[in-house]
């Protein structure tokens, strides 16, 4: 079939059922999403969108197929075959006659068509048979939802088909299915305004019955002097088209001839000259010139559709450059820096920043390939950015086996330090999952955790970083150094931010930090009220219902031999490779915003109040004004006693006024009272 099938039927999904439905229904059959009007498609292709729609929509086959032949007679009206369509016949009878003619003159311009044919027999009772051969089994229910929308929009009758006979002809028609329909007309409109749509007025219809009637009662020699005569004379009634063809080829007693063999002549009975003045050579080249507008329009739609795959696989890989953009930068950065706007530090009060390394890493190095060390640290930090996400946290950088890690940037929230703290678990579980390519046991870590304000922004133009600057990170870098392996260090802010959420630490106690003195520290042991697979992030198992923790680090477990390493890595990997997900968090405002609250409702405290103020004061300004004029005191001691608030005693608010805008607002209303106590002195 024809792409403009497959076009048609997608555009009935789409309108009737939505795109959603259509990419459903698409993706079940396994066919593309366009179809070029002019292109072959095989015909599984109509069969499989047919059959899937029936599932989809949950209709039956018949039903599904009638929508569409409705639906298909509206879809060629809009397509431009609407007036092609009207020039079928006056009536539904000279309609389905025509219909093979007219799939003739299409298939000049679609060569590889092989369309139904149709054959209608008129019966006694004014009902018609309508035979329908077709190459393709199943789809004769287009045909009451094709014939039934004509009838209804070209000549105002509903119509009713019901199958009377259903056989199989191939050898005597070269069709393999042939359908009897029995079709029965029903008009919409009654008589008087039925009329009003009727080719030809009532008294006409009378005349030309009765002339057929005197013709098949005459020689065929006679009736062809009558129709001579009759057409010599003047007749004031404008006869129909099709009535004055049917008397013409209506000859003697026999019906409407169905046919009849062409005579052509052996010489023109006139000149060439004549002969090539008068032949409307239009008519002859009419084929070449539709073949022509069909390839020009063919060509458009190939165009059209390579334009249209371009341009997804230009915003497929925009959407590739701006995913990678966005892992090495923050969105509201890259975004800032996209639009060649300049990037703003800005100053985070609270954030929880963590920092991790590889315990012996040097000594690993000097023993192994560089190839090994570059295998160990990739798949170390695949797992540990796959936690990033789990917790919603942003990776800051690394350097060499350095990970860091913060919480509360760029964006704020409450939670900062309970996400590092989970982090940080999940960081030393997936550590036990990466082998040491020196000797074969899983690699150690050491995490250091700190909480405190840091000025965050972008460094350089090229390869730009977000960066955070602070004291905090050089805390948080010592809790690092100064750790132990496969433990967690917090330092006394981080102890303090998850005192009281539901973790379990434990007191180090006092430690000499370089740079910094004696400091208060201690570890972190587990979450009390999360299980492995929650902190990592893998879907949450029967068997982990409950809140026992299975996140112990303590020293002194036992370790597994080395042949069984590879058994337990294995099963760790395919766990890590599901789908991340994402750990919930309540994040209440932080106290930056809780700040900035409080000084905005402070802020409209005092414009209220002030904007009271103004409102009584101005109120008696006539008064006071009033007064000054009725008095005798001269202009000078006027102006002395403005000075002086004497007569205006709302300029004094400005002394009890403690921000500059608000006082901004006060003046003008002073200098416009100077400007009246002017005037009236």
């Amino acid at each position: 079939m024809y792409g403009f099938i497959n076009t048609c039927l997608k555009s009935l999904v789409v309108e009737k059922y939505g795109e959603e439905v259509w990419e459903k229904l698409r993706l079940q059959a396994g066919v593309q999403d366009t179809f070029l009007t002019f292109e072959v498609y095989k015909d599984e292709i109509t069969m499989q969108l047919v059959d899937k729609a029936c599932k989809v929509l949950g209709v039956p086959a018949d039903m599904v197929l009638r929508e569409f032949g409705e639906y298909f007679f509206e879809f060629c009206k809009r397509s431009g075959y609407d007036h092609m369509l009207r020039t079928l016949g006056g009536n539904l009878y000279e309609f389905i006659e025509n219909l093979d003619a007219l799939h003739s003159y299409l298939s000049l311009s679609y060569q590889e068509m092989n369309a139904p044919s149709f054959r209608v027999e008129k019966n006694e009772d004014g009902s018609m048979h309508l035979h329908y051969y077709s190459d393709r089994r199943g789809l004769y229910h287009i045909v009451p939802g094709i014939i039934g929308a004509a009838a209804l929009d070209f000549f105002n009758i509903e119509i009713s088909m019901e199958i009377v006979n259903q056989t199989e002809e191939e050898e005597r028609t070269g069709k393999k299915e042939h359908i009897v329909f029995l079709v029965t007309q029903n008009p919409v409109l009654p008589y008087e305004e039925r009329k009003k749509y009727s080719s030809s007025p009532p008294y006409l219809a009378d005349s030309e019955k009765q002339s057929e009637t005197q013709l098949n009662n005459e020689d065929p020699e006679k009736a062809k002097n009558t129709i001579r005569d009759r057409g010599n004379l003047v007749c004031p009634v404008k006869k129909s088209h099709w009535k004055t063809i049917r008397g013409i080829i209506t000859l003697g007693r026999g019906k409407l001839l169905r046919g009849f063999d062409p005579v052509y002549p052996k010489s023109l009975w006139i000149d060439t000259k004549t002969f090539c003045n008068g032949l409307p050579f239009h008519m002859v080249f009419d084929k070449e010139q539709r073949l022509a507008e069909m390839e020009l329009s063919n060509q458009l739609e190939r165009k059209k559709e390579e334009l249209r795959i371009l341009s997804k696989h230009l915003e497929e890989e925009k959407k590739k450059t701006e995913a990678l953009l966005y892992a090495m930068l923050p969105q509201h950065v890259a975004n800032q820096l996209k639009e060649g706007k300049r990037v703003e530090a800005g100053e985070f009060k609270e954030c929880t920043i963590l920092f991790s390394d590889v315990v012996t890493f040097t000594n690993i190095c000097a023993q192994c390939e560089p190839i090994q060390i570059v295998l160990m640290l990739n798949t170390m930090y695949l797992q540990f950015d796959r936690l990033t996400t789990v917790h919603d946290v942003y990776k800051v950088e690394t350097i060499g086996d350095a990970y860091m890690v913060v919480g509360g940037v760029p964006v704020p929230v409450s939670t900062h330090a309970e996400r590092i703290a989970n982090f940080a678990l999940g960081m030393v579980i997936a550590a036990k999952g990466v082998q040491n390519p020196v000797s074969g046991n899983p690699i150690q870590i050491r995490v250091g955790i700190h909480t405190g304000p840091v000025l965050a922004g972008v460094v350089g133009e090229k390869m730009p970083r977000y960066c955070l600057f602070g004291d905090t990170v050089n805390i948080a870098s010592r809790m690092e150094s100064h750790g132990v392996p496969s433990k967690i260090h917090l330092s006394s802010s981080t102890y303090q931010c998850l005192k009281y959420k539901n973790f379990e630490m434990t007191e180090r106690g006092e430690i000499e930090v370089k740079g910094k003195g004696k400091m208060h520290t201690y570890f972190l042991v587990r979450n009390k009220a999360a299980t492995e697979n929650e902190i990592m992030g893998r879907p949450v198992k029967d068997l982990d219902s409950g809140h026992a923790s299975v996140q112990s680090f303590q020293e002194g477990r036992t370790e597994t031999a080395p042949s069984s390493h590879q058994t337990v890595n294995q099963t760790q990997q395919e766990k890590d490779q599901t789908t991340a997900i994402a750990m919930k968090y309540i994040d209440g405002p932080t106290d930056a915003q809780n700040s900035l609250k409080r000084r905005n409702q402070a802020k409209n405290a005092d414009l209220t109040a002030i904007e009271k103020e103004v409102t009584h004061t101005t109120r008696n300004i006539p008064t006071q004004v009033s007064t000054c004029k009725k008095s005798n005191i001269p202009r000078s001691d006027h102006l002395s006693r403005l000075q002086h608030n004497q007569y205006l005693p709302c300029v004094s608010l400005e002394h009890h006024i403690s921000t500059p805008v608000l006082v901004a607002r006060v003046k003008p209303f002073k200098q416009q009272m100077e400007r009246d106590a002017f005037y009236y002195s």
